[in-house]
């Protein structure tokens, strides 16, 4: 089985396709339905952010589901494949766990190190597990990039500083104004973007903060938790786009909430000076067309690549440590992935012997019939353990085999050696799984079940 993914981001498309693009804005659990629906793939995980969308799934054709995902993501968001298609990018096998563990750490985001991102992949797994999409190899390669995460934010200092898109709209904003003392700010939107911009801008000395949402509740929630602020009804938007001075809009919308009109007239009636926008929603919460506007700097999510770029050339020493994680994790996972591929064999392996342990107890039944019960025990025992240490050394050797077609290789060898036909071999993986499958319902540790 193969690990196959395909999706875009902000290095392949530009905003106006990724917004079409967000999978979140109908739910991933829509989404992984129709996906299932159509029986692409084994198992499957949507992961989808302001940045990226992404389908990760286990198939037996790469090629061929590369094909039939693009066409879903085309038919599920209304995008013709046209202008679709230069946009995606695929990777298979030991390049899509490659690109996901960089994820998780943070090395491909648009602001390196930004932390929110590994949340969202534990919430896209949480999703596709309660979905019943993630089977054993996503389960086990979404786990590993939770490690991952982990291990950079333990180890490096990679997330340290400003490595938030909102921390970067701050860091936009003084650039424009300089001093930020004395600026009166909105926010539009009451979620973890929306909050996390308030923290930083009341880090930075802003006295006057203004929260709305179109829930009042959610507004005055947030505003409870930064010092100072004040939350106002969504009825008094425009008023309040008329006072601000920056205005930092992270909601959840569908479409453009603050349309070029409504903007216009907030800086009109004798205003002179600026108003300062970062729209930071995806899809956008502002009409670009009000940029037009004399007085309006707008700025969006992909006009933060020059702080990206300045974020990287400080963090390379981070950088460079984090990638050593990753390509550790890559390996282990890897490791992994070889010693499952070994299991059917193995299982098979150890029935045959266990096959024949059992006929040559049979054959020697009449000599074994006037042993105690504890005696006959005793002798079971024995062979048994006899087996287990024989298979021992075989079993460890084939699991750790370096690469696919040397166990290939090897799997077959000792199929042929014992005689061990693929039909065996295929309904051995097969009960093995299942009884794995059994001990993970039950919440076993499967880690180290001796197969």
């Amino acid at each position: 089985m193969q690990i196959l993914l395909v999706g875009v981001s902000h290095r392949t498309a530009p905003i106006d396709i990724r917004e079409r693009l967000d999978f979140s804005s109908r739910g991933l659990d829509q989404a992984l339905h129709e996906l299932m629906a159509r029986r692409i793939g084994r198992e499957a995980v949507v992961l989808s952010t302001c940045n990226r969308a992404e389908i990760y799934v286990a198939c037996d054709s790469a090629e061929r589901t590369k094909r039939e995902l693009g066409a879903f993501i085309s038919d599920f968001h209304e995008v013709p494949p046209a202008a679709l298609t230069p946009h995606l990018y695929d990777k298979v096998d030991a390049e899509a766990v490659q690109h996901l563990f960089r994820v998780a750490a943070g090395l491909d985001s648009l602001v390196v190190g930004e932390p929110q991102i590994l949340g969202q992949v534990k919430d896209a797994f949480s999703v596709a597990g309660d979905q019943g999409a993630a089977g054993p190899l996503l389960t086990r390669l979404f786990h590993s990039s939770f490690v991952v995460g982990k291990r950079v934010r333990a180890e490096t200092a990679l997330a340290e500083g400003a490595v938030s898109v909102s921390y970067a709209a701050v860091s936009l904003a003084k650039k424009i104004f300089g001093r930020l003392q004395g600026r009166r700010v909105l926010v539009v939107g009451a979620g973890e973007m929306g909050k996390l911009t308030a923290v930083h801008l009341k880090a930075q000395g802003i006295e006057e903060i203004v929260i709305t949402s179109r829930t009042l509740a959610h507004a005055e929630a947030l505003a409870a938790e930064i010092p100072e602020s004040q939350p106002v009804p969504w009825e008094r938007l425009s008023d309040e786009l008329a006072r601000a001075d920056i205005v930092v809009s992270a909601t959840g919308a569908p479409r453009p909430i603050l349309d070029r009109a409504r903007i216009a007239e907030a800086t009109g009636a004798g205003r002179r000076r600026p108003l300062f926008i970062i729209d930071i929603a995806l899809p956008r919460d502002v009409d670009p067309a009000a940029g037009d506007i004399a007085q309006v700097f707008l700025y969006n999510i992909d006009d933060l690549q020059a702080i990206v770029q300045e974020n990287l050339s400080r963090r390379s020493s981070e950088v460079t440590s984090a990638n050593t994680i990753v390509d550790e994790e890559v390996e282990k996972f890897a490791a992994w992935v070889r010693a499952r591929s070994a299991v059917p064999t193995v299982v098979a392996l150890r029935q045959r012997f266990e096959a024949i342990r059992q006929s040559e107890l049979q054959r020697l039944e009449p000599k074994l019939a006037g042993l105690s019960p504890d005696a006959r025990a005793r002798v079971d025992e024995i062979t048994r353990l006899l087996v287990e240490k024989l298979l021992i050394r075989p079993t460890e050797q084939l699991k750790a085999l370096p690469d696919s077609d040397t166990m290939t290789l090897y799997a077959d060898a000792v199929t042929r050696l014992f005689d061990l036909n693929d039909e065996e071999a295929v309904h051995a993986g097969r009960r093995y799984r299942a009884r794995r499958g059994e001990r993970q319902a039950a919440g076993h540790d499967t880690e180290h079940d001796g197969e």
